[in-house]
């Protein structure tokens, strides 16, 4: 078991020092019932390890990030899982949730029933994928996107400008 974990923290570390938010002033351990009954105050960085038990608000948060409700003010990296994600600037990483939203740029793998950014770069994996503007997969039920430069599989595929705006099964824009 400590084999397959391995893998997970290595790349949590790996990404955690090139996430935008890679404070030197972070606290290195957060631990929330709900804010703002946790540790640390919710404008302080986390770097390191996030507990949020209920609902855990911090600024940036870059490392790995467990909870049911996971909300960054600032940025995030590393690993983010819970019910719900919510990062109000950039991320860097993995995010598996059944929501997961990401109010700006997301790099990495978004893994959820619904999962919505304003930038994405990389693989989104969910029922419903919404973006304004995609640059790598998008695999789910449906996917949405304003621009396209990638590929789309699912359902429902709709890519608002340019070529064919909606194609089921497949549809890419390179």
């Amino acid at each position: 078991m400590r084999v397959r974990a391995l893998p997970v923290v290595l790349v949590a570390l790996m990404l955690s020092g090139s996430a935008p938010a890679a404070h030197a002033d972070g606290k290195p351990f957060q631990l929330a019932l709900f804010t703002p009954i946790q540790i640390f105050n919710e404008k302080e960085s986390i770097t390191g390890l996030r507990l949020n038990l209920i609902y855990g608000r911090n600024v940036n948060v870059t490392g790995v990030d467990l909870g049911l409700v996971n909300h960054n003010t600032g940025d995030g990296g590393g690993i983010q899982w819970g019910a719900v994600n919510y990062v109000q600037k950039d991320f860097i990483g993995w995010q598996a949730s059944y929501v997961n939203i990401t109010e700006a740029k997301f790099t990495g793998f978004q893994y959820g029933f619904y999962n919505q950014d304003s930038e994405g770069n990389g693989v989104m994996v969910g029922f419903v994928n919404s973006t304004k503007a995609m640059h790598g997969l998008q695999i789910g039920f449906l996917n949405l996107t304003d621009t396209m430069h990638g590929l789309q599989i699912g359902l429902g595929n709709i890519i608002k400008e340019g070529g064919i705006p909606f194609l089921p099964i497949v549809n890419w824009r390179f």
